[in-house]
Formats: C-alpha cells, sequence, structure tokens
C-alpha cells in the first residue's frame, strides 16, 4: 500500500514511534519559527529549562505583531530579541521586513522540510510543501532546543481539487468552502491533503492562502505537492536549488475524501462572527461596508496585491468606505514601488499601512461603532478587530476590492474580470532587515522592565479543590481567553500584569474572581480554547490559580499549551453533566496525580453531583503533567 504526502513527509522526519493515525510519535524538527507576540515568552522558557543553543538547520525570530510602539513596552522587547538572537544563534527579522509566514515562505520555506511555528498559521509553509504545524511557544522552544517534537499521528483527509476556478473566484473561495462543509472543528485530529487536477491551475501563493487558513478547520497541517508550480516559486525567489518534487503515491489511503468541482464554486464570505458562517456573495450584495481591509498572512502576497491595484487603477473606492492595504512582506512592498502599482493603489484611495499584522490581531484599524468591515483575513471572531460591536466578514482579495468600489458586498465579476498577474521571473531580494546568525554566547540579554522573569508555578496539590470560577458555551477562543489588540499585547512578556485581561470577555470579573477564590477551574463547552496558538491563554489562567479545565472538548494546539502549563485538560465523559454545573459551585476531585498516574477513572463532585471525567493524553503529556508543566519536565529530565 503507497503512502500520502503527509504519511512521506512524516515517515522522512520520524524519531519515535510509528506513522498511524491516532499513535503518539515524534519528529525530527528542521526549521522553527517564532514570532514576538509569542516569541518573547518563548525565548523566556528557553532560558528558564536550561537550553543552550538551537539543534535545527534554521530557526527565525520575526517581529511582526507588536510593532505600533505607543509606549516603551514593545521595544524594550525588540531589543530583547534582537540580542536573545545574537546570543544563541537565530535568524531576526527585524520590524518592518514583513509577515513571519509571508516572509518564510519567500526565504525559508523548503519543500520537504519539516517547519514548527509559535504562530497557528505555520501551516501556511504547506503550500511549498513542507510539513508545517503549529503550536504553542514552549512547544517551538522545546524543539528548536532538542531538535524534535511530539504529536499524534493525524489521519488525513483529501480534498480532490477538480477543474479551473471562473473568473472572480479566487483560492480564498476554496477553503471558505472547505470550512462550509467541515465547519471550525473538522479538521481536529486530521491533517489535510489536497490533490487532483485542479492544484496544478493554483501557484504557491493560491495555495499559501489555503493551507494558511487550513487552521481554522483545527488540522494539523495543510499541504500540498510539490511540483512545477513550486518550482517556478523558487526560482523567482533564486532558491531553486532547494526544490524537490513530492507527491502521494498513487494507491494512497486516506481517512476521508472530499471533492471540489473548482468551476462551479461562486464568490464566497464568511459572516459574523466564524470562518465557517459561509455564504455566497450573491446572498450579501444588500450589506453595505464601512471599511476594507486587504492583508494578512493569508491574502497580502505580490499576486494578491497586484490583483487589487489592476482593479483599483484609473477608478476611486466608494466616499462611505475606508480601505487598508497591509503589503505581506518588504519585497511585496518593494516589487509593488517599483512597478508602478502601488501609485495606483493610493491614488485609488487606499491607506498604505506597514508590513506587518496589524489589525488582524486588532492592533490598529478598528472599524467605527457598530460598524461592518471585510477583511482578507483569516478570522472574524467577536471583538478581534477591536470593536466590540463590529461586524466583521472575510472574503477573498477579489471581493474585497470591488467591495471597496461599490460600496456593499459585491463580487468582482460585477465590477471587471480578474486580472491575470504574471510573476517575476527573479524577484528583486533584499535581506537588508534580516540579521543573520552569528551566535556570541558572551552576548548581553537586554531585558526592559517590562520583560519579566518566567513565574514557575507551584506544585499540583494530589486532591484538586475549588470553585467553578466561570462557565463557557461552545468555540470559546483563544481571544476570548486573551484577547489581542494593541493595549494587551505589549504585556506579552509579563504575565502578572497580562493576567488582568484574562477572560474578561466573556466574564469582566474572572480575575478578580479567580484572585478572591484563590484560583479554581474552568469549565468549557465544545472546541475550548480554538483560534490562535498564544499560550498565554493558559498561562495566564495557570497564574491566576487555575489548575485544571473542564470541557466538552478542546481544540488541539490550547490543549497542548494547557498541558505544557501544568493545567490538566479534563473532559467531561457525559457531556450531558455540562448542563448542570454552575459557577461557584464546589468542585473536588479526590486523588487525582495518583489515579492519573495509575490510569484510574477519574470522577468529580461539582455542585453536589457526582461527574465522571476523562484525560485524553499521551503517556509522554501525562509525564509533562505529573511534573508541573513542560519546564520542570525539561528541567529536571532534559
Amino acid at each position: 500500500m503507497g503512502q500520502n504526502l503527509v504519511e512521506k513527509l512524516i515517515s522522512s522526519h520520524l524519531v519515535e514511534g510509528e506513522a498511524v493515525a491516532g499513535s503518539q510519535i515524534a519528529i525530527r524538527i528542521d526549521q522553527t519559527l517564532l514570532q514576538d507576540a509569542l516569541g518573547t515568552m518563548a525565548c523566556l522558557q528557553f532560558e528558564a529549562m536550561g537550553l543552550t543553543k538551537p539543534q535545527t538547520e534554521l530557526s527565525v525570530l520575526y517581529v511582526d505583531h507588536n510593532t505600533l510602539q505607543t509606549g516603551f513596552e514593545n521595544a524594550d522587547d525588540h531589543l530583547f530579541l534582537q540580542t536573545f538572537c545574537k546570543r544563541y544563534g537565530l535568524y531576526f527579522s527585524r520590524p518592518g521586513n514583513g509577515i513571519c509566514h509571508q516572509v518564510h515562505l519567500e526565504r525559508f520555506g523548503r519543500p520537504g522540510r519539516s517547519l514548527l511555528g509559535s504562530d497557528s498559521h505555520t501551516p501556511t509553509g504547506g503550500g511549498l510543501g513542507m510539513l508545517a504545524i503549529g503550536a504553542g511557544g514552549l512547544d517551538v522552544a522545546v524543539a528548536m532546543g532538542t531538535g524534535s517534537y511530539r504529536l499524534t499521528m493525524p489521519g488525513v483527509i483529501r480534498v480532490l481539487l477538480k477543474g479551473r476556478l471562473q473568473d472572480g473566484c479566487a483560492a480564498k473561495d476554496i477553503i471558505l468552502e472547505v470550512l462550509r462543509r467541515l465547519t471550525v472543528k473538522g479538521g481536529v485530529g486530521y491533517a489535510v491533503e489536497y490533490a487532483g487536477e485542479g492544484v496544478e491551475t493554483l501557484s504557491v501563493y493560491e495555495r499559501a492562502t489555503i493551507t494558511n487558513m487550513g487552521a481554522e478547520l483545527g488540522a494539523t497541517c495543510s499541504v500540498f505537492p510539490s511540483d512545477a508550480q513550486t518550482l517556478r516559486f523558487l526560482q523567482a525567489q533564486g532558491r531553486e536549488d532547494q526544490y524537490i518534487p513530492l507527491t502521494a503515491d498513487e494507491d494512497a489511503r486516506y481517512a476521508k475524501t472530499i471533492a471540489i468541482d473548482l468551476s462551479a464554486l461562486e464568490p464566497l464570505v464568511a459572516a459574523p462572527h466564524s470562518p465557517d458562517n459561509v455564504k455566497p456573495v450573491s446572498e450579501l450584495s444588500h450589506i453595505k461596508v464601512d471599511q476594507v481591509c486587504i492583508g494578512s498572512c493569508t491574502n497580502s502576497s505580490y499576486a494578491d496585491l497586484m490583483r487589487a491595484a489592476h482593479v483599483l487603477k484609473g477608478r476611486q473606492i466608494h466616499p462611505g468606505v475606508s480601505l487598508t492595504i497591509s503589503p505581506g512582506s518588504r519585497q511585496v512592498l518593494t516589487a509593488l514601488a517599483e512597478n508602478g502599482a502601488l501609485a495606483h493603489m493610493i491614488q485609488a484611495g487606499a491607506r498604505i499601512l506597514e508590513c506587518t499584522c496589524g489589525p488582524c490581531i486588532g492592533v490598529g484599524q478598528a472599524p467605527k461603532s457598530a460598524g461592518v468591515s471585510l477583511r482578507t483575513f483569516n478570522r472574524n471572531f467577536e471583538r478581534r478587530s477591536g470593536t466590540a460591536d463590529a461586524q466583521v466578514y472575510l472574503s477573498s482579495v477579489e471581493t474585497a476590492v470591488a467591495t471597496a468600489l461599490r460600496g456593499t458586498i459585491t463580487s468582482l465579476q460585477d465590477i471587471c474580470p480578474t486580472p491575470q498577474i504574471d510573476l517575476p521571473q527573479r524577484f528583486v531580494v533584499s535581506d537588508n532587515l534580516l540579521i543573520y546568525p552569528d551566535p556570541d554566547p558572551e552576548t548581553e540579554i537586554v531585558r526592559g522592565t517590562n520583560i519579566k522573569p518566567f513565574p514557575m508555578f507551584e506544585d499540583m496539590p494530589g486532591n484538586l479543590q475549588g470553585k467553578v470560577l466561570i462557565v463557557t458555551g461552545d468555540d470559546v477562543t483563544t481571544d476570548h481567553i486573551m484577547p489581542g489588540g494593541a493595549d494587551v499585547m505589549r504585556y506579552r512578556s509579563n504575565i502578572p500584569h497580562l493576567s488582568q485581561f484574562c477572560l474578561v470577555r466573556c466574564d469582566p470579573d474572572f480575575p478578580e474572581t479567580a484572585k478572591k477564590y484563590g484560583g479554581g477551574i474552568i469549565v468549557g463547552g465544545e472546541n475550548y480554547g480554538q483560534g490562535s496558538s498564544r499560550e498565554h491563554a493558559a498561562l495566564a489562567p495557570v497564574y491566576l490559580g487555575v489548575r485544571a479545565v473542564i470541557a466538552k472538548s478542546f481544540s488541539r494546539i490550547h490543549k497542548a499549551n494547557l498541558i505544557n502549563s501544568g493545567i490538566f485538560p479534563l473532559e467531561f465523559a457525559n457531556p450531558a453533566d455540562y448542563n448542570s454545573v454552575k459557577k461557584l459551585d464546589d468542585v473536588s476531585i479526590p486523588d487525582l496525580l495518583s489515579k492519573v498516574e495509575q490510569g484510574l477513572p477519574l470522577e468529580a463532585q461539582i455542585g453536589g453531583n457526582t461527574v465522571p471525567l476523562k484525560l485524553s493524553v499521551t503517556p509522554w503529556e501525562q509525564q509533562v503533567l505529573l511534573a508541573g508543566g513542560m519546564v520542570r519536565f525539561i528541567k529536571n529530565h532534559g
């Protein structure tokens, strides 16, 4: 029996276990990616674990999230990160060089290589034939220091693409269709592999859009073959020597297959407040839009922005619309400036932003009160934009630029034909904002007053007791647990201060409640912790004394982050028991540690009721939990 592409990539990196779905494995990590919002804490954790140098082929730290310098905090973090990279030998991508996933695709991504990144959208690299996986910063710090990463071998969903996209449709519509079918929970426990003749029609940029938003499925990773399109992209980047062909065997097997006829797709939009709330543009054409934002790691490539510039040339945006454009990298911005496309955007009325994440993470460009914003981003969670009552829609660049011109949600088909963009045979490559590794162990790491040491939390008691501090609903995101935005993100290296924002979007009194009762237990619904890989959504709760979360189910990355932080991710054995739990119920889980160690059944007393629980973890994860978290485990066991 042949192998699918995911199995080939994992088998070629396997260092422990067997590549059988559902089994515990460890894989060799070739590259790691850190970004400043999570990387600062990951660097502090790297030091706390006593690790000494990267064991990878290549490790890069990008500054792309916290670039709005309204105070000293972000600038202090940038200097800390730069001096850390100098001491330990990492590449350092300076502020303004671009969004981590776009820059990594251009300068470092290689087919056949493995990449672990402290950002949930790291699977972007799968568009280049990489095994690219998002994880919490602590997992990346461990992988950087040890060269390996442990995970559960995913099953593989094949998405069979047939035909060719029609005029007005884009790669974004493909992934929105996949989300419409599978939902934000449908990829949990799976990797997604794209195949079929339709794959050949998609450039690496288009493939990267699709693999980027595979994170919204909850999937471990998404991957495309490495083929003629891959070679063409690498040639344009001056890296054709790194090309290797990769494809699935003809007799490969899959857990499931879904087929999409590209010629039958119509332009799609994700309506508020979830990426899987997908509707045809034709059903939403009555909706007036106040703001259009083009960019993010999903749709900020040269090809994306050239299409926008062609449509905007000689036209004016609607007087009731604010249009912002964020180039994904300095390379993209330079190319647009040199070929005149940037002038077309500016003359049409667009506002050109820095090459950063920006509005996607709520840093700048918050819509007006109750405003409608159409964005080419990957997430439209409630409040993520920075405006509590904003209505945020997600679309392709084609639909976004048409909407900016018309003032209502509009398909590009109603404005003009889709421009055909020819990629340069060679991009002008400038790495002048990239500092190459030159490790010097004598380098002093500069620590500003906002940078606090990684907190070593108290040991887990053998008998867990406490109050239910909050009961959340289904699909609570890490944006709910630990908000983004400029006011919060600048404290990513300061857990004591950051904890004041924990879960305030679900309950404004949560931090004070946790302090009043000396910690306790969080109770959640389905898919608790979906969204970003930000491990601060676990670190802030444990700082407030939370030592267990009981939920119907967990998202993959957040569950791992809870384990790494020493918080037990417990599930209701009978999900209906969730309905009987109330805030401030007393909870007791006797002999928790000894029962976990012996593999015995777990149950809790909650509000006078006996509630059976389950702990679905691997033997490795069990050891980490019993040690009190990953930092303690690595310090004690190496």
